[in-house]
C-alpha cells in the first residue's frame, strides 16, 4: 500500500497526551504502522557521560502510531490523504481542498 504520511509532511496528533500539537515527520516506520515527530512523545532518556559528550537527562522523541496523526492541508486543518492520478502518475492530494500534495 502507498504511504500516505512520509518524512517531511506537516502533521498534527489527533489522539494522545500530545493530542492538538504539530510538527514535521522526522522518520517513518512502516512495518511498525508508526512515526517520529518533531516535538512529539517527548521522553526522557539518560545519557552516561563519555569522553566526547556531556552525560545527563536528553529529550527525545519517541515513535507514534500513524493512524494519531493527520496531514496538515494549505488552510492549517488536518485533512485526510487519497491518490488520483495526474499525467500518468500517482499523485496524493488533501481530501478537503483537492490540492496535489
Amino acid at each position: 500500500m502507498a504511504a500516505k504520511l512520509r518524512k517531511g509532511d506537516k502533521v498534527v496528533v489527533l489522539a494522545g497526551k500530545d493530542k492538538g500539537k504539530q510538527g514535521e515527520i522526522q522518520q517513518v516506520m512502516p512495518a511498525k504502522g508508526k512515526a517520529v515527530v518533531e516535538g512529539v512523545n517527548v521522553a526522557i532518556r539518560h545519557v552516561r557521560q563519555s569522553q566526547t559528550s556531556q552525560g545527563g537527562r536528553t529529550p527525545k522523541a519517541m515513535p507514534i502510531d500513524l493512524s494519531n496523526l493527520a496531514l496538515i492541508d494549505t488552510n492549517g486543518k488536518a485533512t485526510r490523504v487519497g491518490f488520483r492520478e495526474e499525467d500518468g502518475k500517482k499523485v496524493r492530494f488533501a481530501k478537503t481542498t483537492g490540492d496535489a500534495i
